[in-house]
């Protein structure tokens, strides 16, 4: 057979003609590497995905979930996981459900479990499985009244699973925390593991941290349902308050922070933990007020402050504040900078901060008389961030490379209407710039000669071979390529001749 990276190449090459790509369907078979690049094409057919299908069954569950298969193209029997494909995404017969919910394998009876809108008697099946965990999979995203009959399961990792459930009723969410008024649970991980120690034991049904402790409480099980649970925003806000804003589990305390109900008393109280993590969480919480807003910006922990940056609700004073002593992501503007009105976006351009004019310049949706200023800003960083937004003209980019050079000259390459002659340039740039060589490489507007210099680079080079202004000649010598990665991307590129790629072909 041809060389493999090339075969692979071809099956996703979105040019290849469709009487190529039923000759390469007739050579799949399972362990066949471009088998899966066949089956992600976006232009197969349903005859195609068919035949694939009939000769690799083994991606049913690639083009189910593509939608390329039907409830009519799958036998449940002979191919399960394909069933179960579509019946997670709502398009398969409700009967398999019922096949597959009392089938041996239990692995798959827990994927059953994870899909919604099963009839009600297999939801009954499955909450009834001896494999605990089928039954806690299950609870997890089951109806409300399936959720508050589970709570009362006599192992905890059930209970478990319904208190992460957010249909789970807010009163039996309440139950779960306080344990009031369920049975109390006979089993959990700790009891599993010690009687998998047993001569005659089985295997336990779920992996059991090494902490795990139980004296006939299955004290660390509780534990961890009451997380679930603290964490679940159905579980009503009056229960979290009463009893767990002092409790001495950090693992709980840190499950309240990022409630979207977050009462203002109990906020207070979780500013001062000593957990700088919690406090970290608590500054990014939408629902804290601008007073513990303005408290937070003074921690002493960098984390915080950057939790808080990042709070869409932040005050923009305080934000331009954290600027001066936190530091922020370069790549995207915080969201209260997302977010900033057009007189906002005009306060900020104006800032003697460089690095608030920085984050600013992150946006994309400028106007053009803030962009404009911005792309003629001292600070190098500014242009950094500035350069890629659309817009920008060719002699702006120019001059953003004369004036700071190898600073700013990757991100000018990202820029979407830079010209294929200044792309050239700065392939030409001494010294180089070896990020500016892959940018360029996948750059719509590259010119065969900026992607011939870009071939010169190693970590540019596949990037580059599956250019398609790349000249004819050229993606062909690639194929030949020592490296399989532009092997396989030469053999990828739409402007390959469809010649060439019907000679490939075994």
């Amino acid at each position: 057979m041809k060389h493999a990276p090339v075969l692979c190449g071809l099956a996703a090459n979105a040019a290849l003609p469709s009487e190529l790509l039923d000759r390469l369907i007739a050579l799949a078979v399972a362990d066949v590497d471009f088998t899966d690049d066949l089956a992600e094409r976006a232009d197969l057919s349903h005859a195609q995905a068919l035949a694939l299908y009939a000769r690799v069954p083994e991606t049913g569950v690639r083009l189910a979930r593509e939608g390329r298969l039907t409830a009519a193209d799958v036998d449940p029997v002979a191919q399960p996981d394909t069933a179960l494909a579509l019946l997670d995404e709502g398009r398969g017969n409700p009967e398999w459900a019922r096949l597959l919910a009392v089938d041996p394998y239990s692995a798959r009876r827990q994927r059953l479990a994870e899909c919604g809108g099963l009839p009600p008697d297999v939801v009954e099946t499955l909450a009834a499985d001896p494999d605990v965990r089928v039954v806690a999979e299950l609870a997890v995203r089951t109806t409300p009244e399936a959720a508050a009959a589970l709570a009362e399961h006599p192992h905890t990792e059930v209970r478990r699973s319904v208190a992460w459930n957010d249909a789970t009723p807010p009163e039996v969410l309440g139950a779960l925390l306080t344990g009031e008024g369920l049975p109390p649970a006979r089993r959990c991980l700790v009891c599993d593991r010690e009687e998998t120690n047993a001569p005659d034991g089985e295997r336990p049904a779920f992996h059991l941290p090494p902490e795990g402790t139980c004296d006939g409480s299955h004290e660390s099980a509780v534990h961890d349902i009451r997380h679930a649970a603290l964490r679940n925003p159905a579980t009503p806000i009056e229960a979290v308050v009463a009893a767990f804003a002092d409790h001495l589990s950090t693992y709980l305390r840190w499950a309240l922070v990022q409630r979207p109900d977050l009462p203002p008393e109990l906020s207070r109280r979780l500013a001062v933990d000593p957990v700088a993590g919690i406090r970290a969480d608590l500054a990014g919480n939408p629902a804290i007020d601008d007073a513990l807003m303005r408290t937070l910006a003074d921690d002493e922990d960098q984390d915080v402050r950057r939790h808080l940056a990042h709070n869409p609700h932040v005050p923009l004073d305080v934000l331009v504040r954290l600027a001066a002593t936190t530091k922020l992501r370069a790549d995207l503007p915080p969201p209260r900078i997302a977010a900033a009105s057009p007189a906002e976006v005009g306060e900020l351009a104006r800032s003697t901060d460089s690095t608030v004019r920085m984050l600013l310049a992150l946006r994309r949706d400028l106007p053009a008389e803030i962009r404009d200023a911005l792309a003629a800003d001292p600070d190098a960083k500014v242009l950094k961030s500035i350069a890629p937004h659309p817009g920008l003209s060719e002699a702006q980019l120019r001059a953003m490379v004369d004036r700071h050079g190898v600073r700013v000259l990757a991100k000018v390459a990202t820029n979407p209407d830079a010209p294929g002659a200044l792309l050239e340039d700065l392939t030409r740039h001494r010294p180089p710039v070896q990020k500016a060589f892959r940018e360029i490489a996948r750059h719509p507007r590259a010119t065969p000669q900026a992607l011939l210099a870009c071939l010169a680079d190693d970590r540019a080079r596949a990037i580059a071979a599956g250019h398609p202004a790349l000249p004819p000649q050229t993606i062909v010598e690639l194929l030949a390529d020592d490296d399989c990665a532009v092997a396989k991307a030469a053999a990828g590129n739409p402007a390959l001749p469809c010649a060439v790629m019907g000679d490939l072909m075994p």
